[in-house]
């Protein structure tokens, strides 16, 4: 069903735009409706966005919906991957993970599912949203969440060599450097970015971390009104390794295609070989002002 590999033809990604509530089962369904859309329209791998699995309405509600990643709900998507033949970029499940018993915290985990059905890639959130916008946006992901360890090498899928990221981490160019430098071809962002932050600074930080890594990068994304105290911005989209957007969700629920033509991306790569180019002898070496 993938369009990789096939002859003459560019490998086809799929991007979701979703508006998860505290309801999994609905989220489900949901979700699992744009994969089998996808899959139908050829693409070879689907991204869902961070909080795919459910936003809930307060910390209490969140912990208490949280599995782990061998529980029913990555169950059932492990079977929508193999019925579907496709890879799944699921991009912030709430996970409870061995240290629960001891900690009542859980991770913010985005896992990559092959087309089989197996765990390929497990990233934890490094990054957590603790913002204060005075009067608009209150965050604090610490109070619940554990930071993740590590950065999860880029992993070969049928697209590309994909890094993941989550959300927040978008925020700080190093991850995207780091992931440039494993080899990464393809970033991902899967976000529950805010109005207010989204408004201002979503497009503008995926160019830049696709200009300055000369990657693709795909940024599956929330959007509407999640429960009574939250609303998502969406714009789902991907940006090509020259940072123009090449495709972009529509308001409400759905998908948008790109295609990843890679030979383009090592075209720009031997244009402007900023990579080989960096001084990693110089940064970080600057001394304080007095």
């Amino acid at each position: 069903r993938a369009m990789a590999g096939l002859p003459g033809l560019k490998p086809l990604v799929a991007v979701g735009q979703v508006t998860s509530t505290p309801d999994k089962e609905l989220n489900f369904a949901a979700c699992a409706g744009l994969v089998r859309e996808a899959s139908r329209r050829g693409a070879c791998l689907v991204f869902l966005p961070e909080g795919f699995d459910y936003i809930g309405s307060d910390t209490a509600q969140t912990l208490s919906l949280a599995e782990g990643l061998d529980g029913d709900l990555m169950g059932r998507y492990a079977e929508l991957a193999r019925d579907c033949g496709v890879w799944l970029s699921l991009g912030g499940f709430h996970e409870r993970g061995r240290d629960w018993p001891t900690t009542q915290r859980i991770y913010n985990c985005h896992v990559l599912l092959d087309a089989a059905g197996r765990l390929v890639a497990a990233y934890r959130k490094t990054h957590l949203c603790d913002v204060e916008l005075e009067g608009r946006v209150t965050m604090k992901e610490s109070s619940f969440t554990n930071p993740g360890t590590e950065i999860v090498p880029p992993v070969s899928t049928p697209a590309g060599k994909l890094g993941l990221s989550i959300c927040y981490d978008l925020r700080f160019p190093e991850i995207s450097l780091a992931l440039r430098r494993a080899g990464a071809e393809i970033l991902t962002y899967p976000s529950a970015f805010t109005v207010p932050t989204g408004s201002a600074h979503w497009e503008v930080l995926l160019r830049a971390r696709a200009i300055e890594s000369q990657c693709y990068v795909v940024a599956a994304a929330q959007t509407g009104k999640n429960h009574e105290r939250r609303m998502s911005y969406g714009h789902a989209l991907v940006v090509d390794p020259w940072g123009a957007v090449v495709a972009q969700c529509r308001e409400g629920t759905g998908l948008c295609y790109a295609e990843i033509d890679l030979d383009y991306l090592h075209r720009i790569r031997r244009e402007i070989p900023v990579h080989s180019h960096r001084r990693p002898d110089l940064y970080g070496t600057v001394a304080s002002a007095p």
